[in-house]
């Protein structure tokens, strides 16, 4: 304190105290209920700099007792006349919501903050914005933010005129709004477009967010939605100059937005370019998105960079280097035969992890391309012995047993991996065991005391539970019947996709709601990752309209999935972090369902009753199957007379239109487990038509489903029979009889299903969009009235 007595500054004097009290608050409460009084005098002060001072450190000393007494100075700060006083008050209604909520709501202020959003002062607004935005997201219910487009219009205004953190507020508030049309939608992107050329990125990429959301409700036949795709490309492209700790940011922003709209940026391919002096963490992103713009106009001019950068000294960016040529072959065909040079080039130099990291993406590319590139074995076979990590051994031994029959030294190539059998990894355990086997099945002759040593080692000699259970189930299949182990050994293997490594797309259009945030460089939704989930809004972008659905372009669409139709997949447990881990794994709740108006996507249980239900559990109670109706047999009518129900007979349908199956889930995404479906009605009753296929190497048994809540109530009004086990490459076709009395909540759009699918494998989730038709009663009879 005595340094402040050689200060004349008394404003500097008070703002050091005040800053003094705010740090000593929590430890000495009692202290600073003192300097109460102070406070509220000075929030009278005839200097707007004091009063704002004073008003913001009451909102700053977080103690209980003192929220009371600030009830009063804030409601005359929110309508004081100098609009820094009334920015600084708005902030401050946030703060004291977070100690107090009650009391924020029963002294009005809310409704203040509200009117604050029309204030002459762009700060004022933006501040207020911020302000409700923050007490919304803590309170996803209270629906405080209640935006229109008169206060959608007052934003916009607010925007061009206040500072860049301003600019972040009030963007970041403009994307949690859904226009009513793509009209307005457009409208909107051309007066947040200029903030692409700010000079803070941070700006920028709230801009870019605003962008990318309202775009889905824009048709790509408007010319404006091609030029909005060329104003995209500049201002992402200015932000790969900044530091490096920027470019990353940017980098995983990017990531995101080509793989949801990989035009925008389709003829930037050279700005993705590796610089000598980039950190790796740089460098290794954006060899990701080099791969993601790979395409068949540019892959020549990719493929020349990632061959030198396969000779760069870092090691790890070698590695990934040498894979990046790989899935450029498996992502575009055309180039394959040209990546195959390459990578044997790359062999050719004898540096280890080269030829180990090359070996691996060549068995990827034998999977892609079956008994088309071949000829590069025998090169392959020569690196046999610089094998040292685990990986490109079990590569060389798979590429060995799937193509044993072109080798001649096959067996003796296995047998000399097989000598060091206990001290190889579990990974080349397991791989040695299968390839051996293989080649048993081709050539069983010569092989027959390989096999026996092989199988011994695996089911007498080894610890390890995995490969003991495939060694027996190897040795009975052989023992047993040596036909169906052929079938099941050497079955046709499905071809592998480059986007494997994709967002799965319901996570992935959270995620461009939160660009520009943690989420977006985590590329985790907020729920992963915030503690204790308060604050955290499951976003989801605005639905397509008709037009912009339409003309999607074929590479989005599933194959098999009719125009229009595109159902989603939900893939396995580790994807969709935000609706698995908050799964409802308890018993089923009795009594009558609930119905609710909107749900967290996070809070999505896909099993509905719990997991007791989808295995058979003893709670489980299938819902009976609606009764057909008694005047089945009347004739069928024509004309108006039959619309009012004039005659004797009703018109009763015998069925309606069948859309054709569509692939629902891939098999890739569901382990082998492929299932295509359609809806039908017929003669009073729904059903889920499906067909089941099995793609993996394994039988699939214990066939389980379960809807989650929906619009409609739809729900299996029957368990999901498969009599049989489904062998590999076995299709079963199944009806399932649907019921509408399952437990009813409102979908986004309204007849979006979610499905869980169990077997003995795991649990899989997809969604699916049904026809409404299959809802409407087939008599259709209207009042005269």
């Amino acid at each position: 304190m005595d340094s402040l007595g050689l200060m004349d500054n008394l404003e500097l004097k008070r703002y050091l105290v005040y800053l003094h009290l705010m740090n000593c608050a929590k430890s000495q409460p009692d202290m600073a209920m003192m300097a109460v009084n102070t406070f509220v005098k000075d929030c009278e002060d005839p200097n707007p700099l004091i009063r704002a001072l004073a008003v913001r450190t009451m909102g700053c000393i977080r103690v209980d007792k003192i929220t009371e007494y600030l009830c009063e100075p804030l409601r005359k700060c929110l309508k004081d006349e100098d609009p820094y006083v009334r920015k600084t008050a708005a902030v401050c209604v946030a703060k004291l919501h977070d100690i107090n909520a009650q009391l924020v709501e029963d002294q009005g202020f809310l409704d203040t903050l509200k009117d604050l959003i029309s204030d002459s002062n762009p700060m004022v607004v933006a501040n207020a914005a911020a302000a409700l935005s923050e007490i919304a997201e803590s309170h996803p219910s209270s629906n405080l933010l209640d935006l229109n487009p008169q206060s959608i219009n007052k934003l916009l205004t607010a925007l061009n005129e206040c500072t860049e953190w301003g600019q972040i507020f009030i963007l970041d508030c403009l994307a949690n709004y859904t226009p009513k049309d793509d009209r307005e939608a457009q409208s909107i992107c051309e007066r947040v477009t200029p903030r692409l050329s700010h000079a803070n990125s941070a700006v920028v990429l709230s801009a870019v967010k605003v962008l990318m959301k309202f775009m889905e409700m824009l048709s790509k036949d408007l010319d404006y939605y091609g030029t909005l795709l060329k104003k995209l490309a500049p201002p992402l492209v200015t932000l790969l100059s900044a530091e490096p700790e920027l470019q990353y940011v940017a980098l995983r922003n990017i990531n995101l937005i080509v793989q949801k709209r990989p035009e925008i940026l389709k003829h930037e391919m050279k700005v993705f370019f590796v610089k000598y002096n980039d950190p790796i963490y740089v460098k290794l992103e954006k060899l990701d998105i080099m791969i993601r713009l790979a395409s068949q106009a540019n892959i020549a001019q990719v493929l020349a960079e990632l061959k030198e950068y396969a000779t760069e000294v870092d090691v790890d960016f070698v590695r990934k280097a040498v894979r990046a040529i790989g899935r450029c072959a498996i992502k575009v065909e055309q180039s394959a035969e040209r990546c195959v040079s390459t990578l044997l080039d790359l062999i050719q130099t004898k540096v280890n992890y080269v030829v180990q990291e090359a070996i691996v993406v060549i068995k990827d590319i034998f999977r892609k391309y079956p008994n088309k590139y071949e000829s590069v074995i025998a090169t392959l076979c020569e690196n046999l012995d610089s094998l040292d990590e685990p990986e490109a051994r079990a590569a060389m031994i798979w590429i060995v047993g799937e193509y044993a029959e072109r080798i001649d030294n096959a067996d003796e190539l296995l047998e000399s991996f097989l000598e060091g059998f206990h001290d190889e990894s579990t990974q080349v355990q397991l791989q040695l065991l299968t390839a051996i086997v293989k080649l048993f099945l081709k050539k069983p002759t010569e092989t027959q005391e390989l096999v026996q040593q092989v199988l011994s080692l695996a089911t007498q000699d080894s610890d390890n539970p995995d490969l003991r259970d495939r060694g027996y189930i190897y040795w009975r299949l052989l023992s047993t019947d040596p036909v169906a182990a052929k079938e099941v050994v050497l079955a046709e293997k499905p071809l592998i996709s480059e986007e494997t490594d994709l967002i799965e797309p319901t996570l992935l259009d959270e995620l461009i709601c939160y660009i520009g945030t943690l989420a977006s460089v985590y590329h985790k939704p907020p729920s992963a990752f915030v503690e204790g989930g308060r604050g955290v809004v499951h976003k989801s972008l605005p639905p397509r309209t008709a037009s912009n659905e339409s003309t999607e372009s074929p590479e989005t669409a599933p194959a098999g999935a009719p125009p229009g139709e595109q159902p989603d997949v939900i893939p396995a447990q580790g994807d969709l972090l935000g609706d698995l881990l908050n799964l409802d794994l308890g018993p089923p709740v009795s009594g009558p369902p609930l119905a609710t108006s909107s749900v967290q996507m996070g809070a999505v249980d896909l099993l509905g009753g719990g997991l007791d239900s989808l295995i058979g559990g003893t709670n489980f109670v299938a819902p009976t199957t609606a009764a057909a109706p008694a005047n089945l047999g009347a004739p069928i009518g024509s004309g108006l007379s039959d619309l009012f129900d004039l005659t004797s007979g009703v018109g009763t349908l015998s069925g309606s239109y069948v859309a054709p199956k569509a692939v629902w889930l891939p098999a890739m995404k569901a382990k082998g487990l492929e299932i295509s479906g359609t809806f039908t009605r017929q003669v009073a009753s729904i059903s889920m038509d499906l067909q089941l296929t099995n793609k993996a190497l394994q039988v699939m048994t214990d066939f389980a489903i379960q809807f989650n809540r929906n619009s409609f109530g739809l729900a299996p009004a029957a368990p999901l029979q498969v009599h049989a086990p489904l062998s590999p490459n076995q299709t079963v076709e199944i009806s399932l009889p649907l019921s509408t009395v399952g437990s009813v909540m409102k979908m986004e759009p309204l007849n979006n299903l979610q499905v869980a699918v169990k077997n003995n494998i795991d649990v899989f989730y997809f969604r699916t969009l049904y026809p409404l038709h299959i809802l409407f009663v087939e008599d259709g009879k209207m009042g005269e009235s």
